[in-house]
């Protein structure tokens, strides 16, 4: 695709290109493996001296088309699929960092992925610094060691909607030598691309706006192409010194701009699997080719959602970048000037209970898990996704007991305010 298309036009056709008498609509090559006429052109490919495919578990036509477009759209060289957001994390900070390594990280982050890195991780031998997305320059860094391996942190925090200054954190990666991973799934590239300031790998959970109806469960992972993995191989010898399972194949001399996806596909993929199916990946293709005008109905719905809960007396707080007066409305005009998603954070006076009156009144609005769907759904993360975390850790995660994620949807925002009114007075 021309680097000069708009984002709306690579929301459609980026990625499959149909050729004369092809299917318009990308194909779902439904298959595990492909068939080959000759013992060393299958040899070829398990040796990566050339480009096919011969197991899904790795690539897949399907999968590698829509990995495509999102990388078209995140201004990146390359990107890889995952079956699930998490999975899409796991793998970008494991295909740079190996036992005995640290990160750093921003404390607010979703909570499945805090607990990825602050437990999980680190029984495999991985250590996380959490810090403030707040924190000063010289916080941030005083957080690094000398085994430090990756900053990470994301566009609009889940569930908190903190905007991660991204410039800022870049700064400090690339001082200290190493890749800003930023998690850039509530903003989408349609509002934000954080390539442009600075971040060097972009992740995203794709059953979320990329999606938007709830239909698959995905990741995806993508690679600026810019970080100077050379510049660092000590640090980053998993992509600079020889790969023993591959002949001694050295991924940065043999692959160049290429070497981080590559890798990621040749090594974690092969290992660990974690590929979505085909199938899940042609209903994300479908989902991404309205991902434009869903974006622009997210925000104007919640822009007018913030404002109403913000004049209501019986709403103790609200955190929308959107609105004046926002301690993060001042980035969010830099890093997300047309919108930055229809997720709202907000809290009532009273207690926990009042939370759970006010959600058990909503008759439009689901309660779910889910979130950055077509359809408004609400959740209280310390009784929902977050309620493995004790008080102490919620506070570290920048998450209130109080806090109600309230994700809008591209209903009529007269009866998402109806409904969110009626609730109101029934607490």
């Amino acid at each position: 695709m021309r680097k000069q298309l708009r984002p709306a036009t690579l929301c459609v056709r980026a990625g499959y290109v149909p050729n004369n008498g092809e299917p318009a609509e990308l194909p779902i090559v439904q298959s595990t493996t492909f068939k080959y006429d000759s013992s060393d052109d299958m040899a070829r490919l398990f040796d990566l001296e050339a480009e096919g495919y011969f197991y899904t578990r790795l690539q897949n036509p399907t999968n590698d088309a829509v990995a495509a477009k999102i990388a078209a759209l995140e201004g990146g060289v390359g990107a890889v699929l995952t079956s699930s957001g998490q999975a899409a994390n796991l793998f970008a900070v494991l295909n740079v960092c190996e036992a005995g390594g640290h990160i750093v990280s921003s404390s607010e982050i979703y909570g499945g992925t805090f607990n990825l890195f602050g437990v999980t991780m680190k029984k495999m031998g991985i250590e996380c610094t959490f810090v403030s997305p707040d924190a000063t320059e010289e916080e941030l860094a005083a957080a690094f060691r000398p085994n430090t391996r990756a900053l990470f942190g994301e566009t609009i925090s889940n569930p908190g909607c903190a905007v991660l200054d991204i410039e800022k954190f870049a700064r400090i990666a690339h001082a200290k030598g190493v890749p800003l991973i930023v998690d850039n799934t509530f903003a989408t590239p349609v509002n934000c691309r954080p390539f442009e300031w600075g971040a060097d790998i972009v992740t995203h959970s794709t059953t979320k706006y990329m999606d938007g109806l709830a239909t698959q469960v995905g990741g995806c992972v993508v690679d600026s192409g810019n970080f100077p993995w050379e510049q660092y191989a000590d640090k980053y010898p998993g992509l600079t010194t020889p790969d023993a399972s591959y002949h001694g194949l050295t991924y940065t001399k043999a692959f160049g701009k290429m070497a981080f996806t590559t890798k990621l596909v040749a090594q974690l993929m092969r290992d660990l699997g974690s590929t979505p199916s085909p199938h899940n990946a042609f209903l994300l293709h479908l989902g991404l080719q309205t991902l434009h005008l869903r974006m622009r109905q997210h925000c104007e719905n919640a822009q007018r959602v913030a404002e109403f809960l913000a004049a209501d007396p019986r709403v103790e707080w609200v955190h929308y970048s959107g609105l004046k007066g926002d301690a993060y409305y001042e980035l969010a005009q830099k890093y997300l000037p047309h919108g930055s998603c229809g997720v709202i954070a907000f809290g009532l006076k009273g207690d926990r209970q009042t939370a759970v009156r006010w959600m058990d009144s909503l008759r439009l609005v689901n309660i779910a898990t889910h979130v950055a769907d077509a359809r408004s759904c609400v959740l209280h993360p310390a009784s929902h996704t977050h309620r493995q975390l004790s008080d102490d850790q919620l506070r570290e995660a920048g998450i209130p007991v109080s806090l109600i994620r309230l994700s809008v949807g591209i209903e009529d925002v007269d009866d998402l305010l109806d409904d969110i009114r009626q609730a109101l007075e029934k607490i």
